[in-house]
């Protein structure tokens, strides 16, 4: 986003209805295009070009089915992942004090932010479902390489894969938003806080599992509800810090 394309987002006349003043959220973040969408495939492109030479190497090499079968253990389909949670925290900290300059409140800030992410998250999981499907479908790029169809996708059907992918999107998006209201609240000392929290709450959990011998329990538990039941609990976390989130950001200020 820049100073110069921005304000486009909230010069159209007419309705100032819920929708209207969300939608004027969306575009302000939709301003610089790339951020949202070029990067993050730009990516993915990158990290198919990787994987399919890699997959042409090993072919050229005499390696077998079952050697090629070991791609499906990359992490390459979910590389833009990390970029997105930078993504989620420039929602916040790039364009809050932006939109509020132009009257935007708090609120409608922080909801139409919300609708971004999940647009997003559901283009994404779309694209991806399907580019598992047409990668099984020409057996890996007609080369065996495993880019899209790795780890739990192409496991359990399209519908898994578009759930899967969507809460995730959505989980790091939102965790990137969620903590840099805390910033934008608090600054560092309310992010030195959440830190140590977090720390000391994981240490607790990690502790407690540890020492009342329940691991085989937690894993076991977690393998019972499956691909969609995990992915089901982390959209259920994203709901809970969409929540925290606005929360925070009703109170925070622009940056000084």
């Amino acid at each position: 986003m820049t100073t110069a394309t921005a304000p486009a987002a909230f010069a159209a006349p007419g309705s100032t209805g819920t929708f209207h003043r969300l939608w004027r959220i969306v575009r302000l973040h939709l301003a610089n295009p790339s951020i949202f969408i070029g990067i993050p495939w730009a990516i993915v492109g990158l990290a198919s070009l990787v994987t399919i030479t890699i997959a042409i190497i090993m072919r050229s090499a005499g390696a077998t089915p079952d050697d090629l079968e070991n791609m499906r253990y990359s992490w390459a389909v979910v590389s833009p992942q990390w970029y997105m949670v930078v993504v989620g925290v420039q929602a916040i900290g790039l364009t809050f004090q932006f939109a509020l300059g132009f009257g935007t409140t708090r609120r409608d800030f922080w909801l139409g932010t919300s609708l971004i992410f999940v647009l997003v998250s559901a283009a994404n999981a779309v694209a991806i479902a399907l580019l598992v499907q047409l990668e099984k479908a020409t057996g890996g790029w007609w080369v065996g390489a495993h880019m899209f169809d790795s780890l739990w996708y192409g496991l359990d059907g399209f519908v898994v894969d578009l759930f899967s992918t969507f809460s995730l999107q959505l989980f790091v998006l939102v965790v990137g938003a969620a903590v840099t209201t805390v910033y934008m609240r608090w600054r560092m000392p309310g992010m030195l806080a959440l830190i140590a929290g977090f720390a000391v709450l994981m240490l607790a959990v990690i502790a407690y599992f540890t020492f009342s011998g329940n691991w085989d329990e937690v894993f076991g538990w977690l393998g019972s509800i499956g691909i969609a039941g995990a992915f089901g609990l982390l959209l259920g976390l994203s709901i809970v810090l969409l929540a925290a989130g606005y929360l925070v950001i009703r109170r925070a200020t622009p940056r000084s």
